[in-house]
């Protein structure tokens, strides 16, 4: 069954061929950027499977997180440990352009698949590694996912101090995927200077380096100056439902009285306080007196204030920007219908971009991935599967 569209005419990474050694969020969700900008990405999975494919809704005997960060790739299952599976991998890293894993930074070079070991094998080569602490430094053999390190950044304490609440993880894998963009520019910027130098390189990416190079508020913190920056941004009821009002608070409150003509309930003999209490009590009466979107966004607009509906994940398709921009679409599910995935963000004025097709199965396209990068044959891949190197399913669900 073809799953992935094979025509990247006009896709900026028409060619480029990469081996998608990773798994959970950090490397695949750089793969799948890859896939959609038009590069090959074949992912190797090993025979016990990504975790990931027992997370989320199966559709197709592809669950929902796996399908969500691997669409539109093609898949080989090795084993890594079977006997002639390093000379397998190593002729598909002679045609590969690119390697992604992410893995503790002992592993790979334990299989005997280290940069030194690959490089060797074609110098050419751009290899991607992200770790959570990276391949050097004290913690380098830690085990780490997103939430570790949203933990060792300061993002959890801070979110509980400005929050007033329990320590609590983030309801996003956001160090997983800042370490995926920054892995993908550093990826995307090897290429270029290889194409002056004619040489790859390693490029090691710790995700705990990129969630603090990406925090914009913590420099607050290495200052001692909370107090300097602006007041929290915050959520009011209004007749349509919860709005986020980006405002400080005494802005909001001088545009509400200067220009909407809300009247200042408080006198000078009163202690700060209750001033505060009562402005307070006033713009929350005001914000429930709005009736509908339609009046929140003129109110707004006539002071040039930014808001944003609370609006549940749920019915993000119906969110205007996201439903005109086709920032979800619906792609093949393997069993006769549909199912939603994002769309690639990329808009090109002169090239094309977006997701080419579902996530792959285990080891669905071993023949033809070794077919067409090594022009092996039906017996050459049977052979292979014989002897333990190459797998392949069973369907989940």
């Amino acid at each position: 069954m073809e799953t992935v569209d094979r025509q990247t005419a006009g896709y900026p990474l028409q060619g480029l061929k990469v081996l998608d050694f990773s798994r959970v969020l950090a490397g695949p969700f750089a793969g799948r950027m890859l896939a959609d900008l038009g590069a090959d990405v074949v992912k190797v999975e090993p025979p016990d499977g990504d975790v990931t494919r027992i997370w989320g809704r199966v559709q197709g005997g592809v669950p929902g997180y796996y399908h969500q960060q691997n669409a539109g790739k093609r898949n080989i299952c090795i084993d890594l440990r079977a006997d002639g599976a390093k000379e397998l991998v190593f002729d598909l890293v002679r045609e590969a352009d690119v390697l992604i894993e992410n893995y503790r930074p002992d592993v790979m070079p334990r299989l005997g698949f280290g940069y030194e070991a690959l490089k060797q094998v074609n110098p050419r080569l751009v290899m991607l590694s992200i770790s959570g602490f990276g391949a050097v430094g004290p913690e380098s053999h830690r085990p780490a996912y997103a939430p570790i390190v949203h933990a060792e950044t300061g993002l959890l304490h801070r979110l509980a101090h400005r929050g007033g609440i329990p320590f609590r993880d983030l309801p996003l894998s956001v160090a997983d995927t800042n370490a995926s963009l920054h892995g993908l520019v550093g990826l995307l910027a090897a290429i270029v200077q290889r194409g002056a130098t004619g040489g790859g390189q390693h490029i090691d990416i710790a995700m705990i380096d990129a969630t603090i190079a990406t925090d914009d508020q913590i420099h607050y913190a290495l200052e001692d100056s909370e107090n300097t920056g602006p007041l929290p941004n915050e959520v009011w009821q209004t007749g349509a439902g919860p709005i986020l009002v980006s405002a400080d608070f005494r802005y909001l409150w001088r545009m509400l009285t200067t220009e909407l003509g809300i009247e200042d309930p408080t006198t000078g003999e009163m202690d700060l306080d209750t001033k505060i209490r009562l402005r307070r009590e006033a713009v929350t009466a005001f914000m429930a007196g709005l009736p509908d979107f339609d009046h929140i966004e003129r109110n707004m607009a006539s002071i040039n204030i930014a808001w944003g509906h609370v609006r549940d994940p749920a019915t993000m398709r119906s969110q205007p920007t996201a439903e005109a921009r086709g920032a979800i679409v619906d792609v093949d599910d393997r069993a006769g219908g549909t199912r939603p995935v994002t769309q690639s963000p990329y808009r090109f004025s002169n090239a094309t971009s977006g997701v080419r097709g579902p996530a792959p199965h285990r080891g669905e396209h071993n023949l033809e991935v070794l077919s067409e990068w090594l022009g092996n044959t039906t017996t050459d891949v049977e052979f292979l599967t014989r002897t333990g190197v190459l797998h392949a399913g069973p369907e989940i669900g």
